[in-house]
This record gives C-alpha cells, structure tokens and sequence, in this order.
C-alpha cells in the first residue's frame, strides 16, 4: 500500500519491540521477570490515594466535558506553585499548556521550533529523539556520550554543533541511565547557548533547550535537582521545560503532563495542540490541581515511594559490585535518579536474548536508545519490580555470567586478546 514519504521512513520502536515481544512471552505464562519497561505495577505502586480519589470525585460531579484548550487555569495556576516551591523557578500561568501526558508536548516543541532541513541536537543514548527529528525533516547531529561522563553530554562535545542548531534536546535524570547532569557541567551548556544566540542577533532564528525533566522528583542524592535556569538565568528565554505526573506519581496512565517557558513558544504549542486535541481529561485535570495543592499529601508519597524504588535500585547495584569482586564481567552506576539503573555486561554477545532464555530476565541494550557506540550497557527498570524477586534474579544473573565468562575467558587467552571496555 502507497502512503506518504513519512509513513515509508518511520520506523517502529525498538524499545516496544522488545518490550511487547516480552509481554507477549508472559502473558502466554513464561515466568519472566520483566525489567524493561518504563512503567510500574500498579499493585506494587498503586497512584496517591488523593489523586485516585479527586479524579474519582470529579467523575461523580460529571466533570466529563472538554477542558480549555491550554489546560484549565486551577491546574496552570497550581502547576506554577509547585513548579516555584519545587524549583524556585518563576513563570506565569499563561507560560503553562497541559497535555495528555508528556508526549504531545514534546511532538508540538519540535514542531513550532524545527523546520525541515534544520539542526537538532540531541544525546545518546536517550528516549525518542531520533523519532522527533525523523518526523520534522530535521538534521540530526548526535552526541556520543560517555560512561565516564555518565553518559551526560558535555559542552565541549555540543560545540562543534552549536552555530548550525535550533533546538538542544536534553534531559536529566537521563533516561535510559538513570544519571544527572552536574550544576558545572549543565551551566557550561546553558552560558554556551546564551553566548550563541546573543551572537546571532534578531534576525536569525535562536536556539532553544528543550528541557525533559520528567524524572526530577525522583531524585535519591544529596545534590538536588538541576535544571537549565536555575543554574543559569539568562537562558530562561530559549528553555522549554516538560514535565508530567507520569513518572513522580506512578500514573502513567492517567495521561497528565504539562510544559512551561517563554510565552512566545509556548502560545505556538498552544495553537499546534487545539489542532491536534491531545487534551488531558477534564477529569483528571481536576484531580491533579487538588493534589498538586495538598503539600503534605505530595510529600508523603514521594517520601515513600522513593524509599521503596531506591531500596530496589541499592539492592540489585550491591548485588552486581558483589559479582564485580567475585571477577565477573558486570559493572553499574551507582543509582542517582529515576527508576533505572545502567548496567554493563562486559561480554562480547549481546546479552538481552541470552538473559531471556537463560534466565527469564528481560533488560533493554542501550543500542534501542540509539547507543550503538556503548554495546556493553544495559537499562533495568524497577516499576515492577518485586523484593521477593530480586534475590532469584541475582542468582539467575550470576548463573549466566559464570557459563558465558568461561569459554570466552579460554578464546581470550588462547588469543592473547583483552577484556571489552
């Protein structure tokens, strides 16, 4: 069937490609420990009760009809408070549009900021990029990142770039990693864009940060959470921020999500979504505006969902440095944000099949995040993550490692070879 050039270049996910064929293997009653999706197990990590009971509420007083187009104005005006309580960052509600999660907003910034034939820059490994650019004609120029630098672009390695681009594409906690940029490291960038669109005066089109910062709430350091303004002010005029309860809350179904920056921007995504619809429910709006609002019921359940995601993360990295000793070829990054953690699997295969069949253990390569360059890391997620289950999959993990570690170790010596980095 004939369809537009678009259809024709558009790939499907590869990070859905794994995680449904995964589903697909459970549902038909493999035992499997899935680790590779971006969600939770909403019976391990069920949403605030305010939060179920306000959209609950709302439904029984029949708030069923549209919402305003840029989100209702309690949900905007609640969103600026948290965003300054949380941040200490200022904007306006009318700087604030709501959608039906994160996703549209980050379709709609790409659009009204990049035309087709223009620059976008964007790390990897990093979550859906590559589609965004793909489906805007966009000229990718893409930063190799390293684990040394947990695998967080520097500004060194943006420059290059910088005098061709439109948009930067960044976002912290990093998913797949689970890493977060340092204050030094983030400023560098922010001073480099401000110095750029300075230098290109008022004619020429500036360069944006679009800013995903979808994780932030689930931060576990004792640094807190950066972001483009906060280190350097004179940006706030070129960063678009995103955001949404999706992640911070365990609601990823309930299709919330919200992005803020200079009105300019922000009143074109406004147009490009009346088009397209992709409103959050009036429903939900309702019950999120409650919720923001309530200060303590927000900190109760970050205060123990947190605990409970960084109990799983601390767990399984202890048990994969206890591995690291023993001289298996595994390594981590230590857990800073979000809810995954990067592993290394130091083996010249590619391990996701082989954790699969031999230990019903499924993990995301960083290759589907668009990271060729680092064959050796893996992403694990702990939405559904069980305690019960991690002490097995250790095992099952350690089992693997050990029947693929030595016929390699024997081709390695007989060959004179090294070990991967």
């Amino acid at each position: 069937m004939k369809l537009s050039r678009l259809a024709e270049r558009t790939p499907p996910s590869g990070i859905l490609a794994i995680s449904n064929a995964v589903k697909q293997r459970a549902g038909a009653g493999e035992q499997l420990l899935n680790y590779t999706v971006g969600d939770f197990n909403p019976q391990l990590f069920p949403i605030p009760r305010l939060l179920e009971d306000e959209i609950v509420k709302a439904y029984r007083n029949r708030q069923t009809n549209y919402p305003a187009t840029d989100g209702n104005e309690d949900l905007r005006v609640a969103i600026a408070a948290f965003v300054k309580k949380h941040q200490a960052l200022c904007y306006n509600p009318s700087e604030i549009m709501i959608g039906s999660g994160g996703r549209p907003l980050l379709f709609a910034a790409y659009h009204m900021i990049v035309d087709p034939g223009d620059t976008v820059i964007y790390p990897v490994p990093s979550w859906n990029n590559h589609f965004y650019v793909q489906l805007t004609g966009a000229i990718p120029r893409v930063i190799a990142t390293e684990p040394g630098n947990n695998f967080m672009p520097t500004a060194e390695e943006i420059r290059p770039f910088i005098k061709e681009a439109v948009l930067l594409a960044l976002c912290s906690p990093q998913n797949p990693t689970g890493t977060c940029f340092r204050a030094a490291q983030l400023k560098a960038i922010c001073e480099m864009v401000v110095e750029e669109n300075t230098r290109r005066g008022s004619e020429e089109k500036k360069l944006y940060i679009f800013y995903d910062q979808i994780y932030y709430l689930l931060h576990y350091g004792r640094e807190q959470h950066i972001s483009p303004v906060s280190v350097c002010p004179e940006v706030q005029p070129y960063t678009i921020y995103v955001d949404a309860i999706s992640k911070a809350f365990a609601a990823t179904g309930v299709r919330v999500g919200w992005c803020y920056g200079p009105e300019p921007v922000i009143g074109k995504i406004k147009t490009m979504l009346n088009h397209v619809g992709a409103w959050a429910p009036m429903a939900e709006q309702k019950a999120v505006a409650a919720f923001l609002n309530n200060d303590s019921a927000v900190t109760v359940y970050l205060n123990g969902f947190k605990e409970a995601l960084l109990q799983r993360l601390t767990t399984i990295y202890k048990g994969i440095l206890h591995m690291k000793m023993k001289g298996l070829p595994i390594d981590a990054i230590a857990p800073e944000a979000s809810i995954y953690l990067s592993v290394k699997i130091a083996l010249p295969q590619d391990m996701t099949t082989v954790l699969l069949e031999e230990a019903g253990i499924a993990l995301l390569p960083f290759r589907v995040f668009g990271a060729a360059h680092a064959p050796y890391w893996y992403r694990l997620s702990v939405g559904t993550c069980r305690m019960e289950d991690m002490a097995p999959m250790l095992r099952g993990l350690q089992r693997v490692l050990e029947a693929h570690m030595q016929p390699v170790k024997e081709h390695r010596v007989a060959a004179g070879s090294k070990t991967p980095e």
